[in-house]
């Protein structure tokens, strides 16, 4: 029976499947509670630092440094931070979705665009769009650390000092549950002034110690580090996440189809079964 054979083998390669994705499905799982883990973390610590500089934002110091300066806007940095791998549903496609929309929003009103990139995805798609890239990392696997990406911040920052851009924004995805992931554009330079207490209403400054600029300098720094490295490890949560509902739906897909081949499979076996009966008994007939 050449059909049934044929259907056979399709139920045992796709049974084959169905055991590596369910695989990759305990992987990502297992990896999904590690990196959420060290992305709560690290979230309190970038929530409060942000807090600190939009309230100095709002501050009147003798020195006012770069990043809390706003200027007309010419040319604009991104920092887009993507998967190193696939196999994660749509959770790139709908980050650069998002990022290309912004991009083009820019591009009606002649606002020329530089990118940073992190991660391999993101690399390989603006890098087919011919876009203008300017930095790049990638590989950093499931526990990045905060210096791996010191570079391609600073390629960022001292563009920004030295007026080639005129805002510096980063593009990621936010870890909402397991289900959802949310792709964000947060603009990171010139500082946005948060909320002003009524009680600090009027001319007001912190004291600083040694020096405004140097502890200014410093702390702006590793704002940006902070907001960077964040939503570094959100994306690697994301990843996890979204790689492990495709496969659990990979996995259920595999498992309807081999249900259906098996269906076709009883379906042409009882059909070849009821045809040699038939020749059976017409030949005894026939004798």
């Amino acid at each position: 029976m050449a059909v049934g054979k044929e259907i056979r083998t399709k139920i045992g390669s796709i049974k084959n499947t169905q055991k590596i994705t369910r695989a990759m499905e305990m992987v990502a799982a297992s990896k999904m509670r590690k990196t959420k883990d060290r992305m709560l973390a690290t979230r309190p610590y970038s929530k409060k630092i942000g807090q600190i500089i939009k309230h100095l934002a709002q501050a009147n110091p003798e020195y006012k440094h770069s990043f809390l300066v706003e200027r007309e806007v010419k040319r604009v940095g991104i920092i887009v931070i993507s998967s190193d791998r696939g196999l994660c549903g749509g959770l790139n496609s709908n980050l650069f979705r998002r990022t290309l929309t912004q991009i083009m929003q820019w591009d009606k009103v002649n606002i020329e665009v530089d990118i940073c990139t992190i991660g391999t995805k993101a690399f390989g798609f603006f890098g087919n769009l011919k876009a203008n890239l300017v930095g790049q990392v990638s590989k950093l696997g499931d526990t990045p650390h905060q210096h791996d990406i010191v570079g391609i911040i600073k390629i960022m920052l001292d563009a920004y000092e030295q007026g080639r851009i005129d805002e510096l924004h980063v593009v990621s995805n936010e870890f909402v549950n397991t289900m959802t992931q949310k792709p964000t554009i947060e603009k990171l330079l010139p500082v946005v002034a948060g909320e002003l207490e009524e009680s600090l209403n009027g001319h007001w400054d912190y004291i600083y110690e040694p020096d405004a600029k140097e502890v200014l300098d410093h702390l702006l720094t590793r704002y940006i580090e902070s907001i960077v490295y964040q939503g570094l490890v959100e994306n690697n949560a994301c990843e996890q996440a979204a790689r492990m509902v495709a496969m659990k739906s990979a996995s259920d897909n595999a498992g309807n189809i081999i249900s259906e081949l098996q269906l076709v499979y009883n379906k042409a076996r009882q059909a070849a079964i009821t045809q040699e009966i038939s020749e059976i008994v017409a030949g005894a007939a026939a004798v």
